[in-house]
């Protein structure tokens, strides 16, 4: 159970006022004998203020706790995007984290988020959580597309379709030595659009060759460093990238060995970025509604809030195929 200010105060022997005081800085007029003692129960029973409890009117907080893996991520951004659409209506505000793609970053915020008595938690996570034990007593929705498994308030994604899709386009303008650009961490469980691209391959009789593969994290950077060491050990004619940020990536790397994309290569990503129809040439990709997602999780967490006993309904997003100028038929 959460220890409160008057117990520390009354553990430590002084008021809560000395408590607030010390634990703000302002404890000056105390001896150095009082202000450890009050740190050290603060320390040995783990308390940590309630930001927010004096101004709220019957413990209601209008705050929602957003935890997610990279704020620099342009997919996540969106989501925030769709995030923050939704509770601005509402007259809500959101504290946002960046766990960092860390799992103890992501308790260690929980825990801290909980403290501050927000009214509920959005988690976007590529980690196995002990939901039992890390969300405790706080309404929470997971961002996590399915690799947490729970019966309600899952937000999936057709990523399989999505991409089998692309490589069944490479496939029929010709291409054969299609490589594919992963991510070693398994990030949002990307063995989905993995698992689609060697499916589509087995289905049109190409022979799954693990050496045109290469893993890297979902960034342009992580694009770039995969795609060069892919290109500049594989002949390859097409390239499925992990996500448009990979995609973006690869731009670079082609250039620096002196491929023209699509003529010596075609490139495929998975997202549907704003910036990717910007690219020379644009990129061909897979649209998932990362506003949407985000928007309906936002609106998931406050059902939560306001009606904890109604069951949360699952949501199923479709992806979108969109042909652009990154991709060429090699028959012609």
């Amino acid at each position: 159970m959460k220890i409160t200010i008057k117990e520390i105060a009354a553990i430590s022997g002084v008021s809560t006022t000395t408590v607030s005081q010390i634990l703000n800085n302002k404890g000056q007029r105390f001896s150095e004998e009082t202000r450890k003692r009050v740190l050290k129960a603060v320390c040995e029973y783990d308390y940590n203020p309630d930001y927010f409890a004096k101004n709220m009117v019957h413990r209601e907080s209008k705050t929602v706790g957003m935890i997610v893996p990279d704020v620099t991520d342009l997919f996540f951004s969106k989501v925030i995007e769709g995030v923050e659409a939704y509770f601005n209506k509402k007259d809500y505000m959101i504290l946002l984290c960046n766990s960092r793609h860390s799992a103890d970053k992501e308790k260690d915020y929980i825990k801290q988020l909980q403290n501050r008595s927000v009214a509920g938690i959005l988690l976007a996570s590529p980690n196995s959580l002990k939901l039992e034990s890390d969300l405790k007593g706080s309404p929470y929705i997971l961002i996590d597309r399915g690799l947490n498994t729970r019966a309600e308030g899952n937000l999936l994604v057709k990523e399989y379709s999505g991409v089998y899709q692309a490589i069944q386009h490479l496939i029929d303008n010709g291409h054969t030595q299609i490589g594919m650009l992963t991510n070693e961490s398994g990030y949002y469980e990307m063995t989905e659009r993995f698992e689609a691209y060697y499916q589509c391959m087995k289905d049109n009789g190409i022979k799954y060759d693990p050496t045109f593969l290469a893993d890297g994290p979902v960034t342009i950077e992580g694009g770039y460093l995969a795609a060069k060491e892919l290109l500049e050990k594989r002949i390859i004619t097409a390239l499925c990238c992990g996500n448009d940020q990979m995609a973006i990536g690869t731009y670079r790397a082609a250039y620096e060995l002196g491929l023209s994309i699509p003529n010596d290569l075609s490139v495929v990503g998975f997202d549907d970025l704003e910036i990717s129809s910007f690219l020379n040439p644009p990129l061909t990709t897979v649209n998932q509604p990362a506003f949407d997602i985000g928007y309906t999780a936002a609106q998931y967490l406050l059902q939560e809030i306001e009606q904890p006993n109604k069951v949360v309904p699952n949501k199923t997003f479709e992806t979108t195929f969109i042909e652009r100028g990154s991709t060429i038929n090699i028959d012609k």
